[in-house]
């Protein structure tokens, strides 16, 4: 099969790849009917996470279902598949909770922007879809993989509540899904940070309210014009620097809170600044596998079209290209198809 491998900064080849095959009795083959590239898989990109060696990339994917271990179940092969982009199995002990981005045989999906994958945990990773949906869903059903159960997490973490204020900091994909995930969360205001006019108007049309175009100092003080001064009662933060960890704290009001899924670099807080602010602090890897359920639903209904977010469409073989749009911010997020 064929495949994207990172090699370094600004290095991504579409190479050739031994195919995956079933190592454990409850592994499933999934050959990927679409996949894509994420803002965190531009970390390694811009070489802010280090690449020790050239590896497969990619954790968000939909697929058919091509081979299943002798220990899965509800799962066939033919089947259209939705998977987080972190294992589960749906038994232990974190994932009754509902933590199943915490599960203790949780493993992180790497090799996914590939036409084929071994998906661990499937019986617990995988939700199939009832038939095969129209094409014209599958981006939807992607974003549900990651960015939107990350935008649905976000918004949990922030305790967004009917009739309240919420902030969202961030205007890649998760941060747009989080404008999603605040309005049908019932939030009355929904307050989106960002520069660029294409993600402006898609946030506007997912939800929000209120565009707000500076940062650091400026952006906290022009929420607090907004809120009469109080602050927000929940902010959304969906990048995952110091300074958007910042201007969310800042931007809370007393006993607000802030939800934060962007994957912290650099990121420090201070105490004695979160101990007298009543500020609530909440976030980590989001449990998609949770949401799924109700997310694939509220697509195939068409209640909801996060979809839009893939503002570039390529061949699995121009993944190259992908990584240069989204880093070059050509475009908010690449979908890619074998």
């Amino acid at each position: 099969m064929r495949g994207a491998v990172i090699h370094g900064p600004g290095d991504v080849r579409f190479e050739t790849l031994d195919d995956p095959k079933i190592l454990h009795p409850t592994d499933a083959i999934v050959r990927t009917a679409a996949t894509c590239v994420c803002g965190s898989d531009l970390w390694p990109w811009r070489g802010q996470d280090a690449t020790e060696h050239a590896h497969p990339i990619g954790h968000e994917y939909v697929g058919f279902v091509e081979e299943v271990g002798a220990e899965v179940t509800g799962l066939r092969p033919g089947q259209f598949v939705v998977g987080s982009f972190a294992t589960s199995d749906n038994t232990c002990a974190h994932c009754r909770q509902g933590w199943t981005s915490h599960c203790e045989r949780r493993e992180f999906m790497s090799t996914c922007q590939a036409e084929y994958i071994r998906v661990p945990q499937a019986a617990g990773t995988l939700v199939a879809t009832d038939g095969v949906p129209d094409a014209r869903h599958w981006p939807g059903l992607l974003t549900a993989s990651d960015v939107l159960g990350t935008g649905w997490w976000a918004a949990e973490a922030a305790q967004v509540r009917p009739g309240s204020t919420a902030v969202v900091v961030g205007d890649g994909a998760v941060g747009l899904c989080a404008v999603l995930a605040a309005r049908h969360s019932g939030a009355e205001r929904i307050i989106a940070m960002s520069r660029h006019e294409p993600r402006q108007r898609l946030a506007r049309a997912f939800g929000a309210t209120d565009v707000v175009t500076e940062r650091g100092a400026e952006g906290v003080a022009r929420i607090m014009d907004l809120t009469d001064g109080l602050g927000a009662d929940s902010v959304l933060e969906c990048v995952g620097t110091d300074a958007a960890m910042g201007q969310a704290l800042r931007g809370a009001r007393p006993g607000g809170s802030v939800g934060f899924v962007g994957v912290p670099h650099g990121v420090a807080v201070d105490g004695q600044e979160l101990f007298f602010s009543h500020v609530g602090l909440r976030g980590g890897p989001a449990p998609v596998r949770r949401y799924l359920p109700e997310l694939i639903d509220l697509v195939l209904t068409d209640r909801i079209d996060p979809g839009r977010v893939f503002d570039l469409a390529l061949p699995l073989a121009d993944v190259a290209e992908g990584y240069r749009a989204m880093d070059e911010r050509r475009a908010i997020k690449a979908l890619l198809t074998p």
